[in-house]
């Protein structure tokens, strides 16, 4: 049995729920299917609560454990090889090595889980291999063994009905092993029939090649018929690809280098820099259970959010306690709209959760190189079209690092002491390639309360062609001679579910006002006063909210049934991010109809078991945002006031494409961090030591007397 009820399905489950599934659905006569993932249905948070003996509430400061072990459940979509049709079961996995069916359901014509790995690389094959894809490679130049793509979710695509199991190719020429494949862009992309095996349709988007009218498409932004030439409705002639290499591996960039009777070399002047825990780490690894200086917590692991933390506890030296802070925490949901919109460009608008899974994106991580120090791994486990579980080694890594300064004062006067204390930080980390694409997510733990999340990006950017003489336009960066790279966004959306010293909490909003009476006034003569005007949400009418830097708009999460014994407000942890773009697309766009979740930066719900994914349970070329998700969660005037909540965070960054951002990106850094107000009685750091590091020396000459 596994360790803890949400520890993530063995390789041994995994097994069992795939052969009871395609029993049940042999049984029912269906024979050819391919099985899209197998994954734990976390058991209720109420039983796993009782299991654990959390505390449910700032007055249950001695929870029992209920002894009753939560039952282990499976789930696994399974697509119909022969038909389309995709079916959704669910089994109990039993202590005696048994499994049994709870539920079958067939998904209504349209529906659809996200896409598989495997279904990735069919799909490039099948249009490397494409007759019509190699004559029209032929035509610029390239040959077959040359041609590469890279197959994406295609957003939603109104031409081809419903049923069909789709997805987008963008074309690319690799001219030799392991060359820089995105610097020669090809000028057409494909629809792939992914269950079929076929390409559907080639879509040529409009340029402007007209010299006197270099700013005007040769054609409209509108789709173009799947009868018609595409080519001809695009109103320009063939371009073929940029042919100049811009490699980023350091050997091809010296072998051009050399070509051109040229030296080129990495920078051999950096000195060494390592990191060192002679006395070993300081956290502890019960499995997935995860203890680090008061914290406590459980780390798991899954195909569609990746890392999901579970109830994160800290021990309150103060209270003798551990006190919750949060039942779950993952990474709900993303969108990635691109900013040209002449078709097909605004296709690009993939959800990387939803549509392809962050947990199956996942890489299998290098010591030394992704993670620096002493790591410790946990391995996930993936399953196949065939529901066969496959490992994914060291996909996540924990290591701790130096965080700077903690805190620090000097006694200016003379005789006066000086105290400083170096902060340590625990660091939970994923890498997830998405085709062109690397996003780094790390969970930052402090030794003060704080819980930080940043995710740095990087990788390669989504690069179309230009033809000779060719204007980039307004939408993105002509980052190398031909070769353009839209302008984009990345918006995240993060799902806390909190558990502030117990399940009923509240979410509140602080504004900071300026007294509105003059300078010079009885009430405010020196014109310097402001204030913090604080509103606590009682229904879901007010829990949609925005960000406002003007006023210093902050949320906290707070249980109003505890108060801090002396600032007398109810304790809680504050949410801070300085990263909220607006959605820029307009509210009825392709886009702006899927991705309701980002319109809002922060959305607070009534938690209902099963609510996880913010655009939907399957998103995967929906035409519009489902009743199941975000927005239609927030309808009619629900209760969001001393009860469970869950809060839902949309922030990201607006990528206006720089030249520097090529052939590789240097990464992109956005944080978002929770922070304690008023939760622990004062700072709770003052027991961390002040250590002096006898491994640090000085640099360079000895300049002043240490």
């Amino acid at each position: 049995m596994p360790l803890h009820p949400l520890d993530p399905l063995s390789p041994a489950e995994i097994i069992l729920a795939s052969a009871t599934f395609r029993s049940e659905l042999l049984r029912r006569g269906i024979r050819s299917v391919k099985s899209c993932y197998v994954t734990l249905i976390e058991p209720p948070k109420l039983e796993v609560i009782a299991y654990l003996g959390i505390a449910t509430s700032p007055s249950d400061l001695n929870p029992l454990k209920s002894g009753v072990v939560p039952k282990r459940r499976a789930e696994a979509s399974l697509i119909n090889t022969l038909t389309g049709e995709v079916y959704v079961l669910i089994a109990t996995l039993k202590t005696d090595g048994t499994a049994v069916v709870d539920s079958y359901e067939q998904l209504e014509k349209g529906l659809q889980p996200g896409i598989t790995m495997e279904e990735l690389v069919i799909s490039e094959e099948v249009v490397r291999s494409d007759p019509e894809v190699i004559r029209l490679c032929a035509e610029v130049g390239i040959s077959p063994e040359q041609i590469m793509c890279d197959c994406w979710s295609i957003g939603y695509e109104h031409r081809f009905g419903e049923g069909l199991r789709l997805q987008q190719a963008f074309l690319y020429a690799r001219l030799g092993k392991d060359e820089h494949l995105y610097a020669h862009p090809l000028d057409f992309n494909c629809v792939v029939d992914a269950n079929a095996g076929k390409v559907l349709k080639i879509d040529f988007a409009p340029h402007r090649t007209n010299p006197a009218k270099p700013n005007e498409l040769s054609g409209t932004t509108e789709p173009h018929s799947i009868a018609g030439d595409s080519l001809q409705d695009a109103g320009r002639a063939r371009i073929p690809p940029p042919m100049e290499s811009h490699d980023y591996l350091p050997e091809l960039i010296a072998k051009k280098a050399a070509d051109a009777g040229k030296s080129w070399d990495v920078r051999r002047d950096l000195k060494p820099l390592h990191v060192q825990q002679p006395e070993g780490v300081s956290f502890s690894m019960d499995g997935n259970h995860l203890k680090w200086q008061n914290w406590d917590m459980h780390v798991g692991f899954n195909y569609r959010e990746g890392i999901v933390l579970n109830t994160i506890q800290y021990f309150d030296k103060d209270e003798g306690r551990l006190r919750p802070i949060m039942y779950r925490a993952s990474f709900a949901e993303m969108v990635v709209p691109y900013a040209a919109p002449e078709w097909p460009h605004p296709r690009k608008f993939a959800f990387d959760v939803g549509e392809y899974g962050l947990g199956m994106m996942a890489n299998s991580l290098a010591l030394g190189c992704d993670c620096l120090g002493a790591i410790h791994y946990l391995d996930g486990t993936m399953s196949d079209h065939a529901g066969a579980p496959t490992p994914l080694p060291r996909c996540v890594c924990i290591h701790e690092e130096d965080d700077g300064l903690l805190w620090k004062h000097t006694d200016f006067r003379p005789g006066g002491r000086a105290h400083s204390v170096r902060s340590r930080k625990l660091i939970i980390q994923m890498i997830c390639t998405v085709a062109n694409y690397e996003y780094a997510f790390a969970w930052c733990f402090k030794q003060d309360g704080t819980m930080e999340l940043d995710i740095k990006l990087t990788g390669i950017l989504n690069i179309y062609s230009l033809a000779e003489g060719e204007v980039c336009g307004a939408f993105g960066t002509e980052v190398a001679p031909r070769v353009q790279a839209h302008h984009h966004q990345h918006i995240f959306c993060l799902r806390l579910d909190p558990m502030i010293d117990g399940i009923n909490n509240s979410v509140a909003e602080t504004d900071i006002i300026p007294v509105e009476a003059p300078t010079g006034s009885a009430e405010n003569w020196a014109g310097n006063g402001f204030y913090a005007q604080k509103k606590i949400f009682g229904t879901t009418a007010e829990g949609g909210r925005m960000a406002d830097t003007t006023k210093g708009r902050q949320w906290s999460i707070i249980n109003e049934d505890k108060n801090h014994y002396s600032s007398k407000a109810p304790v809680g942890f504050k949410i801070m991010c300085k990263d909220f773009p607006p959605l820029l697309a307009k509210p009825d766009s392709l886009v702006g109809r899927r991705a309701t979740f980002a319109k809002k930066n922060l959305w607070v719900t009534p938690y209902v078991e099963g609510q996880l994914y913010p655009a939907g349970k399957y998103v995967q070329q929906t035409p519009k945002a489902p009743v199941d998700s975000l927005e239609y969660w927030m309808e009619g005037e629900r209760n969001i006031k001393k009860t469970d909540v869950v809060t839902w965070i949309s922030f990201g960054v607006t990528h206006l494409v720089r030249p520097e951002d090529w052939p590789v990106m240097p990464y992109e850094d956005i944080s978002f961090m929770i922070k304690p107000v008023g939760f622990f009685r004062a700072n709770p750091a003052l027991d961390v030591a002040s250590a002096k590091d006898l491994e640090s020396v000085s640099a360079l000459k000895k300049c002043c007397k240490l």
